[in-house]
């Protein structure tokens, strides 16, 4: 269902990283997260190295660093939120430029800012290299439950239909004299959210009901993917397995 509807995360490509069977490549990216969680936050060097994994993934999936940079500004609440801590942490205090900060609130900062940071670019870079299609059959190769299958391909598929209509019904507030930078608007806005809403509701269930003509039995048609072979698995945990020995190697360093 969702064939044909590429994402704007996803950068078609045929590199060795895109050609990669969609559930290896969710294995390796959760386990990567994972290493980079579990990385003392005082190993300042092995967060760098980390990263130059990362590096070396986007080389070969040919990917531009500035490309992914635009994507990863997601983080930024978290970025906010890493920068307000060392002000109102508690604990030993530095001075750095006539301002008092926390070490704590500093390094608690850092620790968000650098996981965050990294966790972000792995999810990207992931969403980059696979097609939506791709990452449900992925899932679904996973043995993860066929309704949260069937709930993201649906979810998936018609977010940008919900996208279009949002657009379209704004396009027609401003063509009647709407101007959204005005506060005293807002109410207007306020009533299209709950209109969109409802449409969408409409949408829904018109569709449920189109899905049981042709069919539809509550489940959807099974994902055929092909098991990955030991020399894919082999090669693609080789940076999950180095990012995991790096976060090992961490607790002797920091």
């Amino acid at each position: 269902m969702a064939a044909g509807h590429a994402h704007p995360l996803y950068r078609a490509g045929d590199s060795v990283v895109h050609r990669l069977p969609a559930h290896v490549k969710i294995v390796v990216a959760f386990l990567f997260v994972l290493a980079v969680v579990a990385t003392p936050r005082e190993a300042f060097a092995v967060f760098g190295l980390q990263f130059l994994l990362l590096v070396g993934v986007w080389i070969a999936a040919r990917i531009p660093p500035g490309w992914l940079a635009t994507r990863a500004l997601i983080e930024a609440p978290f970025v906010v939120l890493a920068v307000l801590l060392p002000f109102f942490a508690d604990g030993p205090r530095v001075e750095w430029w006539g301002m008092s900060l926390a070490v704590d609130g500093l390094l608690a900062g850092w620790n968000i800012l650098v996981k965050g940071t990294l966790g972000v670019l792995v999810s990207v870079t992931l969403a980059a290299t696979t097609p939506l299609r791709d990452l449900v059959s992925g899932l679904s190769r996973l043995r993860v439950p066929s309704m949260v299958c069937v709930i993201a391909t649906l979810m998936l598929r018609y977010l940008e239909v919900i996208v279009a209509e949002a657009r379209r019904m704004r396009l027609a507030r401003i063509s009647r004299g709407h101007d959204p930078r005005f506060a005293w608007q807002l109410g207007a806005t306020v009533r299209s959210v709950g209109a969109l809403f409802l449409r969408s509701y409409e949408r829904g269930e018109r569709v449920h009901l189109a899905m049981l003509s042709r069919g539809y039995t509550g489940t959807m048609p099974a994902f055929t993917t092909a098991p990955a072979s030991a020399a894919t698995w082999s090669v693609a945990l080789v940076p999950a397995i180095a990012a995991a020995l790096l976060a090992l190697s961490g607790y002797w360093v920091a």
